[in-house]
C-alpha cells in the first residue's frame, strides 16, 4: 500500500511560482534538503507550466496542485503530472471530480460539521484551512477525542516556530506552509539557502518523534 501523502514528509512547502524557470531549481533545492512532496498553488498563471516542468523534470519530486477549486482545474493539473490534489474547501461536485481524478487529495474543511461530512463521504484525511485563523492547535486538539479517524495537514500561518505544537498533536500528519522559501531567496534565486532551509523543515521529523 503507498504510504499517506501525510506522511511523506513533516513539511509539505506550498509554492507560489511566478516565473516557470524557477520551477526546477527551485523543486530540486526542496528534495535535497528533505521536502518530496511539493503543493504549487494555482494563484499564478504558470503554475500548470511549473507542474510540468516538476514532473518531468525532478522524477524524485511528488508535486501536487494547490488552491484547486474546480473540477477541470482537477483534469488540467493531473494532466499536467499533479500526483496529489489540495483544495482549500470542498463541495460535491469538486470532491467527485478530486475522488475520480485517481491521486490523493486533501480537502480543506475549517469546521467540525465539514470533517463530519467528509468522514460521512469516506474520507478521513483533510488539510485544515487557513489554521492559525480557524482556532489553530487548540482548534485540531479538540477534534481529536470525537473524530479520533480524521487526520490533518494544517496550513495558513505556520511557520518554524509553531510548526512543531501542530506536529506533536496525534491528528497531525504534517503541516503546509511557506517559510523555507523567502520571498528574497526566491527572487535572488538562492536555491541553497532555500535547501538549507528545507532541511531544517524536514529536521521536524526528528523532532516529532521525541515529543
Amino acid at each position: 500500500m503507498a504510504p499517506s501523502l501525510l506522511d511523506l514528509a513533516p513539511v509539505v512547502p506550498v509554492v507560489v511560482i511566478e516565473d516557470a524557470s524557477d520551477a526546477v531549481p527551485l523543486a530540486r533545492a526542496l528534495v535535497a534538503g528533505g521536502l518530496p512532496a511539493i503543493e504549487v498553488t494555482l494563484r499564478t498563471p504558470v503554475a500548470l507550466d511549473a507542474i510540468r516542468a516538476i514532473a518531468g523534470e525532478v522524477p524524485e519530486a511528488v508535486v501536487g496542485a494547490g488552491t484547486v477549486i474546480t473540477p477541470d482545474q482537477v483534469t488540467e493539473t493531473v494532466a499536467a503530472g499533479a500526483r496529489f490534489l489540495v483544495s482549500p474547501g470542498w463541495t460535491d461536485v469538486l470532491l467527485e471530480a478530486m475522488r475520480a481524478s485517481g491521486v490523493p487529495f486533501l480537502p480543506g474543511v475549517s469546521t467540525t460539521s465539514e470533517v463530519v461530512a467528509l468522514l460521512e463521504r469516506g474520507v478521513t484525511e483533510m488539510k485544515f484551512f487557513p489554521a492559525e485563523a480557524a482556532g489553530g492547535t487548540a482548534y485540531l486538539r479538540s477534534l481529536a477525542g470525537p473524530l479520533p479517524q480524521a487526520r490533518f495537514c494544517p496550513t495558513g500561518g505556520i511557520g518554524s516556530a509553531n510548526a512543531p505544537d501542530y506536529l506533536a498533536l496525534p491528528n497531525v500528519g504534517c503541516v503546509g506552509g511557506t517559510w523555507m522559501l523567502p520571498a528574497d531567496a526566491i527572487a535572488a534565486r538562492d536555491w541553497g539557502r532555500v535547501e538549507a532551509l528545507a532541511r531544517e523543515a524536514a529536521g521536524l521529523k526528528t523532532l516529532r518523534a521525541q515529543v
